[in-house]
């Protein structure tokens, strides 16, 4: 049995933002439509080391492909030096069950993170936007910027982080790949009230932003909070927008965005949208007025691990990318 082991550089060779985008509208159509087979996905917290490491399988029915994701977010990494995130992708033919290829998984799932909200901000922003504003100066929060960029002609960008440093380094990067200027903000307030999209990428408990700075109008795009616990949107905020959501059931498990207004009596499940999949796939109309707030939560499903490594080793094996491994 061969194996094909995949660096991060072969991962980000393989599959660029543009490509990853449709990937995960394709992949969302599925999971809405029924033709995806998705647990929830499996935790196990260590406590002792302030960690958890989440175990995502799935299988996407129209494309025959399945993989699993492991996936560890250890909060005391930073301090330390190390990542966030540490993760690693394991792709396994459907038809035999035969394990294909190991391949990073830290800046696939920043990519396929990024590249949902690409997707979100194609099907429910206003067509006209030119400006962004990110929460997160991380790994995630830019491939959000990326994926913004691939899918709207953003002209000027916002980050802030409570890290000033981590903010200009940021600032000084996102700049450069993507030929756009991108400012440090010096507040929330300051970073959403020029914005036309939002994107949160934190691990706060509590909203990054207040409610009443939101321009009418605006696309927001929350993927950080991923626990009943997390919190990045104002209530009222979620009160106020149209919400979509990547998967009910996983939200309705994770989402401190949802549950928390639901247990504070100032929302419920009914007043969700839709899940972006129906949207993807013609279902479900988007935007439908200029002024209209649109929110898309995403807490993360493992069809988009899947589909962006069904991609990536497909080009990895026309390219011959990374290392061949006899097991």
């Amino acid at each position: 049995m061969n194996l094909r082991i995949l660096s991060a550089d072969d991962v980000r060779r393989a599959l660029p933002m543009d490509q990853a985008v449709e990937a995960m509208k394709h992949a969302f159509a599925q999971l809405s439509g029924g033709r995806a087979e998705v647990p929830i996905r499996l935790p196990i917290d260590v406590k002792a080391h302030n960690g958890v490491t989440l175990f995502m399988p799935a299988y996407l029915a129209d494309d025959d492909q399945m993989a699993i994701k492991i996936v560890s977010v250890y909060s005391d990494n930073p301090a330390q030096g190390l990542p966030l995130i540490h993760a690693l992708v394991v792709v396994i033919d459907a038809s035999t069950g035969i394990p294909r290829a190991a391949m990073d998984g830290t800046y696939l799932t920043a990519l396929r993170t990024g590249a949902v909200s690409g997707a979100a901000t194609d099907l429910l922003a206003r067509p006209e936007i030119r400006t962004a504003a990110i929460f997160g100066a991380g790994a995630q929060g830019r491939t959000q910027l990326e994926a913004v960029c691939a899918v709207r002609p953003i002209e000027q960008a916002w980050v802030f982080d409570p890290d000033l440093e981590r903010s200009l380094a940021y600032a000084s990067e996102m700049g450069a790949r993507l030929s756009l200027r991108v400012n440090v903000a010096a507040s929330p307030a300051e970073a959403v009230q020029n914005a036309d999209v939002v994107c949160t990428a934190t691990t706060s408990a509590a909203p990054v932003f207040d409610d009443a700075n939101l321009q009418p109008g605006v696309h927001i795009n929350a993927v950080g909070a991923y626990t009943p616990h997390m919190q990045e949107i104002p209530v009222e905020t979620v009160v106020r927008a149209k919400v979509v959501v990547d998967h009910l059931e996983s939200s309705m498990a994770e989402a401190g965005d949802l549950i928390i207004p639901i247990q504070q009596g100032r929302f419920n499940q009914d007043r969700i949208y839709a899940e972006l999949g129906d949207i993807a796939a013609g279902r479900k109309p988007g935007r439908e007025t200029a002024n209209e707030i649109t929110l898309f939560k995403s807490v993360g499903v493992a069809v988009q691990d899947v589909a962006a490594a069904g991609r990536v080793l497909a080009t990895a094996d026309r390219l011959d990318l990374g290392v061949n491994v006899s097991l």
